[in-house]
């Protein structure tokens, strides 16, 4: 039920694909995956115009979160850096959402590659990767 729409330039970074789509940067469901201390993949996404917040984040899972290489991203997404959906992952991580992406009528998130993305409701997002909103913004 959601549409995915590829360009020819790069939606790598939030402000690409704000671009090529025309929207606000804040409409970008940016997503970082960062990995616990025991390896299990936590999957942040926040609003293309916000910085994680990699303590609150760890605060909301009770873990140590370590930044992830691209190798680990690869290999438990599937996705490389700059293409992650937020959902379709090989090890299903837990996610966490920005609460600032409950204040949009509608976001963009990746498609999988780095010129593809889909529109679609925060509430869809949260249905989607039953992941929770939360403050997790610098």
């Amino acid at each position: 039920e959601y549409q995915v729409v590829e360009f020819e330039r790069s939606t790598r970074s939030a402000a690409n694909a704000a671009e090529a789509i025309g929207c606000e940067v804040s409409q970008i469901a940016k997503a970082l995956v960062f990995r616990q201390a025991n390896g299990r993949p936590v999957l942040i996404i926040t609003c293309g115009d916000n910085r994680g917040d990699e303590q609150k984040a760890a605060a909301v899972v009770g873990d140590v979160l370590h930044r992830a290489d691209a190798n680990f991203v690869k290999s438990n997404s599937g996705y490389s850096i700059g293409g992650v959906a937020p959902v379709g992952h090989r090890v299903p991580p837990i996610v966490i959402l920005d609460h600032h992406l409950k204040t949009l009528d509608t976001i963009w998130a990746a498609a999988g590659t780095p010129n593809s993305v889909f529109c679609l409701t925060p509430e869809q997002l949260a249905g989607l990767t039953h992941g929770t909103f939360e403050d997790i913004a610098e």
